[in-house]
Protein backbone atom coordinates (compact mmCIF):
# COMPACT_ATOMS: atom_id res chain seq x y z
CA UNK A 1 0.00 0.00 0.00
CA UNK A 2 1.42 3.36 -1.07
CA UNK A 3 1.90 5.84 1.76
CA UNK A 4 2.58 9.53 1.18
CA UNK A 5 3.60 12.38 3.46
CA UNK A 6 0.67 14.77 3.32
CA UNK A 7 1.66 18.39 3.94
CA UNK A 8 -1.94 18.95 4.99
CA UNK A 9 -1.64 17.61 8.51
CA UNK A 10 2.08 16.87 8.15
CA UNK A 11 1.80 13.11 8.51
CA UNK A 12 2.19 9.89 6.55
CA UNK A 13 -1.10 8.60 5.16
CA UNK A 14 -2.18 5.63 3.07
CA UNK A 15 -2.99 6.74 -0.45
CA UNK A 16 -6.67 6.30 -1.25
CA UNK A 17 -7.54 8.41 -4.30
CA UNK A 18 -10.65 10.54 -4.45
CA UNK A 19 -11.48 8.84 -7.74
CA UNK A 20 -9.36 5.92 -9.00
CA UNK A 21 -10.43 6.37 -12.61
CA UNK A 22 -8.78 8.70 -13.20
CA UNK A 23 -6.59 9.87 -10.36
CA UNK A 24 -6.64 13.64 -10.83
CA UNK A 25 -3.40 15.46 -10.04
CA UNK A 26 -2.40 19.10 -10.44
CA UNK A 27 1.24 20.18 -10.33
CA UNK A 28 2.68 23.69 -10.22
CA UNK A 29 4.42 24.34 -13.50
CA UNK A 30 7.08 26.79 -14.65
CA UNK A 31 7.04 30.54 -14.60
CA UNK A 32 8.29 31.08 -18.13
CA UNK A 33 9.80 34.55 -17.81
CA UNK A 34 13.08 32.61 -18.00
CA UNK A 35 13.89 29.06 -19.04
CA UNK A 36 13.68 26.42 -16.27
CA UNK A 37 16.92 25.18 -14.67
CA UNK A 38 17.72 21.79 -13.17
CA UNK A 39 16.49 22.98 -9.77
CA UNK A 40 13.05 23.43 -11.33
CA UNK A 41 13.35 20.09 -13.09
CA UNK A 42 14.03 18.35 -9.80
CA UNK A 43 10.43 19.09 -8.83
CA UNK A 44 9.01 18.37 -12.31
CA UNK A 45 10.77 14.98 -12.41
CA UNK A 46 9.65 14.07 -8.89
CA UNK A 47 6.11 14.71 -10.15
CA UNK A 48 6.82 12.60 -13.23
CA UNK A 49 7.99 9.70 -11.05
CA UNK A 50 4.83 10.06 -8.97
CA UNK A 51 2.61 9.86 -12.07
CA UNK A 52 4.56 6.95 -13.51
CA UNK A 53 4.53 5.02 -10.23
CA UNK A 54 0.78 5.44 -9.88
CA UNK A 55 0.41 4.08 -13.41
CA UNK A 56 2.83 1.24 -12.61
CA UNK A 57 0.58 0.48 -9.62
CA UNK A 58 -2.46 0.15 -11.88
CA UNK A 59 -4.07 3.60 -11.75
CA UNK A 60 -5.04 5.78 -14.66
CA UNK A 61 -3.77 9.32 -14.05
CA UNK A 62 -4.93 12.67 -15.40
CA UNK A 63 -2.41 15.40 -14.69
CA UNK A 64 -2.74 19.14 -15.05
CA UNK A 65 0.10 21.65 -14.93
CA UNK A 66 -0.07 25.42 -15.19
CA UNK A 67 2.15 27.65 -17.30
CA UNK A 68 2.63 31.04 -15.61
CA UNK A 69 3.25 33.47 -18.46
CA UNK A 70 2.09 36.77 -16.97
CA UNK A 71 3.35 38.14 -13.64
CA UNK A 72 5.53 40.93 -12.26
CA UNK A 73 8.76 39.09 -13.11
CA UNK A 74 7.64 38.39 -16.67
CA UNK A 75 6.84 42.06 -17.25
CA UNK A 76 10.23 43.07 -15.84
CA UNK A 77 12.00 40.50 -18.03
CA UNK A 78 10.20 41.74 -21.15
CA UNK A 79 11.41 45.25 -20.37
CA UNK A 80 14.95 43.99 -19.77
CA UNK A 81 15.04 42.09 -23.08
CA UNK A 82 13.07 44.78 -24.94
CA UNK A 83 10.92 41.96 -26.27
CA UNK A 84 7.25 41.10 -26.27
CA UNK A 85 5.86 39.19 -23.32
CA UNK A 86 4.28 36.56 -25.57
CA UNK A 87 7.54 36.09 -27.48
CA UNK A 88 9.46 35.40 -24.25
CA UNK A 89 6.75 33.10 -22.89
CA UNK A 90 6.47 31.12 -26.14
CA UNK A 91 10.24 30.67 -26.36
CA UNK A 92 10.66 29.50 -22.77
CA UNK A 93 7.57 27.27 -22.87
CA UNK A 94 8.97 25.57 -25.96
CA UNK A 95 12.34 25.07 -24.23
CA UNK A 96 10.59 23.71 -21.14
CA UNK A 97 8.61 21.13 -23.14
CA UNK A 98 11.66 20.12 -25.18
CA UNK A 99 13.66 19.54 -22.00
CA UNK A 100 10.76 17.65 -20.40
CA UNK A 101 10.84 15.36 -23.45
CA UNK A 102 14.63 15.02 -23.31
CA UNK A 103 14.54 14.08 -19.63
CA UNK A 104 11.90 11.42 -20.17
CA UNK A 105 9.04 13.25 -18.44
CA UNK A 106 5.47 12.72 -19.59
CA UNK A 107 3.76 15.85 -20.85
CA UNK A 108 0.74 16.75 -18.70
CA UNK A 109 -2.71 15.97 -20.06
CA UNK A 110 -3.90 19.51 -19.29
CA UNK A 111 -1.43 22.38 -19.81
CA UNK A 112 -3.25 25.73 -19.50
CA UNK A 113 -1.55 29.11 -19.71
CA UNK A 114 -2.39 32.04 -17.47
CA UNK A 115 -2.83 34.49 -20.37
CA UNK A 116 -5.47 32.19 -21.87
CA UNK A 117 -7.36 31.93 -18.59
CA UNK A 118 -8.01 35.64 -17.92
CA UNK A 119 -11.78 35.41 -18.45
CA UNK A 120 -11.99 32.63 -15.85
CA UNK A 121 -9.90 34.71 -13.44
CA UNK A 122 -12.32 37.62 -13.92
CA UNK A 123 -15.30 35.34 -13.17
CA UNK A 124 -13.60 34.09 -9.98
CA UNK A 125 -12.82 37.62 -8.79
CA UNK A 126 -16.37 38.81 -9.54
CA UNK A 127 -17.76 36.00 -7.41
CA UNK A 128 -15.36 36.80 -4.56
CA UNK A 129 -16.44 40.46 -4.73
CA UNK A 130 -20.10 39.39 -4.58
CA UNK A 131 -19.34 37.29 -1.49
CA UNK A 132 -17.60 40.18 0.23
CA UNK A 133 -14.36 38.20 0.50
CA UNK A 134 -12.58 40.42 -2.02
CA UNK A 135 -12.70 44.22 -2.22
CA UNK A 136 -11.40 47.10 -4.35
CA UNK A 137 -8.71 49.48 -3.18
CA UNK A 138 -7.33 52.23 -5.45
CA UNK A 139 -8.32 50.22 -8.52
CA UNK A 140 -6.67 46.99 -7.39
CA UNK A 141 -8.65 44.08 -5.92
CA UNK A 142 -7.56 42.27 -2.77
CA UNK A 143 -8.56 39.09 -0.93
CA UNK A 144 -9.22 39.42 2.79
CA UNK A 145 -7.95 36.19 4.44
CA UNK A 146 -9.87 36.98 7.63
CA UNK A 147 -13.06 36.31 5.66
CA UNK A 148 -11.94 32.72 4.94
CA UNK A 149 -12.20 30.37 7.95
CA UNK A 150 -9.10 28.26 8.48
CA UNK A 151 -6.81 30.42 6.37
CA UNK A 152 -3.22 29.17 6.42
CA UNK A 153 -4.05 25.66 7.59
CA UNK A 154 -1.85 23.94 5.00
CA UNK A 155 1.25 25.71 6.27
CA UNK A 156 0.02 25.78 9.87
CA UNK A 157 -0.06 29.58 10.10
CA UNK A 158 -0.48 31.07 13.55
CA UNK A 159 -3.33 33.51 12.94
CA UNK A 160 -2.81 35.11 16.35
CA UNK A 161 0.08 36.97 14.69
CA UNK A 162 -2.27 38.63 12.19
CA UNK A 163 -2.00 42.44 12.37
CA UNK A 164 -4.97 44.39 13.67
CA UNK A 165 -4.31 47.22 11.24
CA UNK A 166 -5.17 46.60 7.57
CA UNK A 167 -2.09 45.63 5.54
CA UNK A 168 -2.10 44.99 1.78
CA UNK A 169 0.49 43.28 -0.44
CA UNK A 170 0.39 44.42 -4.07
CA UNK A 171 3.16 42.35 -5.68
CA UNK A 172 2.70 38.94 -7.25
CA UNK A 173 5.61 37.43 -5.35
CA UNK A 174 7.93 38.45 -2.56
CA UNK A 175 11.48 37.23 -1.97
CA UNK A 176 12.31 34.77 0.77
CA UNK A 177 10.45 32.12 2.69
CA UNK A 178 8.27 34.48 4.69
CA UNK A 179 4.58 35.00 5.28
CA UNK A 180 2.97 38.26 4.24
CA UNK A 181 0.52 38.86 7.08
CA UNK A 182 -2.15 40.84 5.31
CA UNK A 183 -4.47 40.96 2.31
CA UNK A 184 -3.14 39.56 -0.98
CA UNK A 185 -3.78 40.97 -4.42
CA UNK A 186 -6.10 39.36 -6.99
CA UNK A 187 -6.24 42.05 -9.70
CA UNK A 188 -3.65 44.62 -10.80
CA UNK A 189 -5.14 47.83 -12.13
CA UNK A 190 -3.41 49.07 -15.29
CA UNK A 191 -1.43 52.17 -14.44
CA UNK A 192 -0.28 53.17 -17.89
CA UNK A 193 2.81 52.58 -19.97
CA UNK A 194 3.61 49.38 -21.86
CA UNK A 195 2.54 47.02 -19.08
CA UNK A 196 0.36 44.16 -20.29
CA UNK A 197 -3.37 44.55 -19.60
CA UNK A 198 -6.77 43.20 -20.58
CA UNK A 199 -10.02 45.12 -21.09
CA UNK A 200 -12.46 43.30 -18.78
CA UNK A 201 -15.59 43.79 -16.72
CA UNK A 202 -13.24 44.57 -13.81
CA UNK A 203 -11.63 47.34 -15.84
CA UNK A 204 -8.20 47.52 -17.48
CA UNK A 205 -5.66 45.31 -15.76
CA UNK A 206 -4.40 41.79 -15.26
CA UNK A 207 -4.97 38.92 -12.82
CA UNK A 208 -2.37 38.43 -10.12
CA UNK A 209 -0.38 35.23 -9.71
CA UNK A 210 -2.54 34.40 -6.69
CA UNK A 211 -5.68 33.87 -8.76
CA UNK A 212 -4.05 32.40 -11.86
CA UNK A 213 -3.75 28.80 -10.64
CA UNK A 214 -7.41 28.73 -9.53
CA UNK A 215 -8.37 30.07 -12.97
CA UNK A 216 -6.43 27.24 -14.62
CA UNK A 217 -7.79 24.52 -12.32
CA UNK A 218 -11.46 25.49 -12.21
CA UNK A 219 -12.38 24.79 -15.87
CA UNK A 220 -10.65 21.39 -16.01
CA UNK A 221 -11.11 19.68 -12.63
CA UNK A 222 -14.54 19.48 -11.04
CA UNK A 223 -13.84 17.42 -7.96
CA UNK A 224 -11.34 17.35 -5.13
CA UNK A 225 -7.94 16.58 -6.64
CA UNK A 226 -6.34 13.40 -5.34
CA UNK A 227 -2.93 15.11 -5.23
CA UNK A 228 -1.60 18.64 -5.55
CA UNK A 229 2.18 18.98 -5.95
CA UNK A 230 4.75 21.73 -5.97
CA UNK A 231 8.08 22.89 -4.64
CA UNK A 232 8.47 23.42 -0.90
CA UNK A 233 8.54 27.20 -1.37
CA UNK A 234 4.87 27.01 -2.44
CA UNK A 235 4.08 26.09 1.16
CA UNK A 236 4.77 29.72 2.00
CA UNK A 237 1.74 31.75 0.91
CA UNK A 238 1.03 30.37 -2.56
CA UNK A 239 -0.78 27.11 -1.90
CA UNK A 240 -2.74 28.51 1.02
CA UNK A 241 -3.81 31.37 -1.26
CA UNK A 242 -5.05 28.83 -3.82
CA UNK A 243 -6.99 26.97 -1.12
CA UNK A 244 -8.55 30.22 0.13
CA UNK A 245 -9.63 31.34 -3.34
CA UNK A 246 -11.02 28.04 -4.62
CA UNK A 247 -12.61 26.84 -1.39
CA UNK A 248 -14.41 30.17 -1.07
CA UNK A 249 -16.20 29.23 -4.29
CA UNK A 250 -16.50 25.44 -4.26
CA UNK A 251 -18.09 23.26 -1.56
CA UNK A 252 -15.25 20.74 -1.45
CA UNK A 253 -11.51 20.75 -0.68
CA UNK A 254 -8.99 21.60 -3.37
CA UNK A 255 -6.99 18.42 -2.81
CA UNK A 256 -6.82 15.39 -0.54
CA UNK A 257 -3.02 15.06 -0.49
CA UNK A 258 -0.47 17.87 -0.80
CA UNK A 259 3.10 16.89 -1.71
CA UNK A 260 6.08 19.27 -1.70
CA UNK A 261 9.55 18.67 -3.11
CA UNK A 262 12.61 20.10 -1.37
CA UNK A 263 15.17 22.34 -3.07
CA UNK A 264 18.18 21.55 -5.16
CA UNK A 265 21.15 23.38 -3.67
CA UNK A 266 24.46 24.63 -5.01
CA UNK A 267 27.15 24.88 -2.34
CA UNK A 268 24.43 24.82 0.29
CA UNK A 269 22.34 27.59 -1.30
CA UNK A 270 19.02 27.17 -3.12
CA UNK A 271 19.46 27.17 -6.89
CA UNK A 272 17.53 30.16 -8.13
CA UNK A 273 17.47 32.68 -10.96
CA UNK A 274 17.72 35.56 -8.49
CA UNK A 275 21.00 34.19 -7.03
CA UNK A 276 22.53 33.55 -10.42
CA UNK A 277 23.78 30.09 -9.40
CA UNK A 278 21.68 28.25 -11.91
CA UNK A 279 22.60 25.27 -14.07
CA UNK A 280 20.66 24.31 -17.18
CA UNK A 281 20.12 20.81 -18.57
CA UNK A 282 21.77 21.93 -21.79
CA UNK A 283 25.01 22.74 -19.96
CA UNK A 284 25.21 19.24 -18.46
CA UNK A 285 24.54 17.65 -21.85
CA UNK A 286 27.31 19.77 -23.42
CA UNK A 287 29.66 18.56 -20.69
CA UNK A 288 29.08 14.99 -21.81
CA UNK A 289 26.41 13.72 -19.43
CA UNK A 290 23.53 11.86 -21.02
CA UNK A 291 19.92 12.90 -20.50
CA UNK A 292 19.41 9.64 -18.56
CA UNK A 293 22.26 10.56 -16.21
CA UNK A 294 20.80 14.02 -15.59
CA UNK A 295 17.38 12.49 -14.94
CA UNK A 296 18.88 9.90 -12.61
CA UNK A 297 20.78 12.54 -10.63
CA UNK A 298 17.54 14.48 -10.11
CA UNK A 299 15.32 11.51 -9.13
CA UNK A 300 17.71 9.21 -7.23
CA UNK A 301 16.91 10.59 -3.80
CA UNK A 302 13.96 11.22 -1.54
CA UNK A 303 11.93 14.16 -2.75
CA UNK A 304 11.58 15.58 0.78
CA UNK A 305 15.36 15.79 1.23
CA UNK A 306 17.50 18.57 -0.17
CA UNK A 307 20.21 17.54 -2.62
CA UNK A 308 23.35 19.46 -3.46
CA UNK A 309 24.57 19.84 -7.02
CA UNK A 310 28.30 19.66 -7.70
CA UNK A 311 30.65 18.11 -10.24
CA UNK A 312 31.28 15.34 -7.72
CA UNK A 313 27.60 14.58 -7.13
CA UNK A 314 26.90 14.45 -10.88
CA UNK A 315 29.86 12.11 -11.41
CA UNK A 316 28.67 9.89 -8.56
CA UNK A 317 25.15 9.73 -10.03
CA UNK A 318 26.53 8.72 -13.45
CA UNK A 319 28.64 6.00 -11.83
CA UNK A 320 25.68 4.68 -9.82
CA UNK A 321 23.50 4.54 -12.94
CA UNK A 322 26.28 2.64 -14.73
CA UNK A 323 26.37 0.19 -11.81
CA UNK A 324 22.60 -0.33 -12.04
CA UNK A 325 22.71 -0.87 -15.80
CA UNK A 326 25.66 -3.26 -15.50
CA UNK A 327 23.91 -5.32 -12.82
CA UNK A 328 20.78 -5.64 -14.96
CA UNK A 329 22.88 -6.37 -18.05
CA UNK A 330 24.76 -9.22 -16.38
CA UNK A 331 21.48 -10.85 -15.39
CA UNK A 332 20.05 -10.26 -18.88
CA UNK A 333 23.03 -12.12 -20.36
CA UNK A 334 21.89 -15.22 -18.43
CA UNK A 335 18.31 -15.15 -19.71
CA UNK A 336 17.20 -17.46 -22.47
CA UNK A 337 14.08 -18.75 -24.17
CA UNK A 338 12.83 -20.62 -21.10
CA UNK A 339 9.52 -19.56 -19.49
CA UNK A 340 10.02 -16.66 -17.10
CA UNK A 341 10.21 -17.45 -13.40
CA UNK A 342 7.36 -15.45 -11.77
CA UNK A 343 8.84 -15.77 -8.27
CA UNK A 344 12.13 -14.25 -9.41
CA UNK A 345 10.24 -11.39 -11.07
CA UNK A 346 8.22 -10.80 -7.90
CA UNK A 347 11.38 -10.59 -5.78
CA UNK A 348 12.64 -7.72 -7.91
CA UNK A 349 9.26 -6.01 -8.01
CA UNK A 350 8.90 -6.24 -4.24
CA UNK A 351 12.43 -4.87 -3.69
CA UNK A 352 11.38 -1.84 -5.74
CA UNK A 353 7.84 -1.34 -4.42
CA UNK A 354 8.80 -1.76 -0.78
CA UNK A 355 10.61 1.59 -0.83
CA UNK A 356 8.47 3.32 -3.45
CA UNK A 357 5.41 2.62 -1.31
CA UNK A 358 7.20 4.39 1.53
CA UNK A 359 6.60 7.92 0.27
CA UNK A 360 8.36 7.43 -3.09
CA UNK A 361 11.84 6.74 -1.71
CA UNK A 362 13.53 6.31 -5.09
CA UNK A 363 17.06 5.98 -3.73
CA UNK A 364 16.16 3.10 -1.42
CA UNK A 365 14.10 1.54 -4.23
CA UNK A 366 17.12 1.59 -6.55
CA UNK A 367 19.20 0.08 -3.74
CA UNK A 368 16.59 -2.67 -3.51
CA UNK A 369 16.74 -3.42 -7.23
CA UNK A 370 20.53 -3.46 -7.15
CA UNK A 371 20.47 -5.80 -4.17
CA UNK A 372 18.05 -8.17 -5.91
CA UNK A 373 20.17 -8.22 -9.09
CA UNK A 374 23.40 -8.82 -7.18
CA UNK A 375 22.01 -11.31 -4.64
CA UNK A 376 23.77 -14.16 -6.40
CA UNK A 377 26.69 -14.33 -8.85
CA UNK A 378 25.30 -14.13 -12.42
CA UNK A 379 26.66 -17.55 -13.34
CA UNK A 380 24.54 -19.08 -10.58
CA UNK A 381 21.27 -17.59 -11.84
CA UNK A 382 19.00 -19.95 -13.74
CA UNK A 383 18.00 -18.63 -17.20
CA UNK A 384 14.30 -18.68 -16.31
CA UNK A 385 15.04 -16.73 -13.12
CA UNK A 386 17.13 -14.27 -15.11
CA UNK A 387 14.31 -13.79 -17.60
CA UNK A 388 11.84 -13.04 -14.81
CA UNK A 389 14.23 -10.59 -13.16
CA UNK A 390 14.84 -8.72 -16.40
CA UNK A 391 11.12 -8.57 -17.14
CA UNK A 392 10.58 -6.98 -13.72
CA UNK A 393 13.43 -4.52 -14.36
CA UNK A 394 11.79 -3.49 -17.64
CA UNK A 395 8.50 -2.84 -15.82
CA UNK A 396 10.32 -0.82 -13.16
CA UNK A 397 12.00 1.21 -15.88
CA UNK A 398 8.58 2.47 -16.94
CA UNK A 399 8.91 4.54 -13.74
CA UNK A 400 12.63 5.32 -13.69
CA UNK A 401 13.20 5.67 -17.47
CA UNK A 402 16.97 5.28 -17.14
CA UNK A 403 17.89 1.58 -17.30
CA UNK A 404 17.27 0.31 -20.82
CA UNK A 405 17.09 3.44 -22.95
CA UNK A 406 17.96 7.10 -23.08
CA UNK A 407 15.56 9.10 -20.91
CA UNK A 408 13.91 10.91 -23.78
CA UNK A 409 13.19 7.89 -25.95
CA UNK A 410 9.47 7.10 -26.29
Amino acid sequence: MLKLFNSMGKRMEEFVPVNPNPVNIFTCGPSVYQRPHIGNFRTFLFEDVLVRYLEYSGYRVRRGMNITDIEDKAIAQAGKEKAGLEEIADRNTRLFLEEMDALGAKRPDVLPRATRSVEEAVRIIERLLDLGIAYRHKGDIFFDPLRFPGFGRLYGLDMSRWPRKKVRYRRDTYPGMRWNLGDFILWHKWRGGNEEFWETRLGKGRPSWNVQDPSMINPHFHETLSIYCGGVDNLIRHHDYIIAVLESLRPYPVAKYWLHCRHLLVAGKKMSKSRGNIVYTEKLLRRGYSAAEVRFFLIDNHYRKEIDYSDESMTAAAARLAELRTAVGLVADRSGSEPLDPEAADRVRQAFSRSMDDDLDVRSAVDGVLGAMLAAPPEQIDPSEAGGMVQAAAEIDSVLKVIFSAAGEK
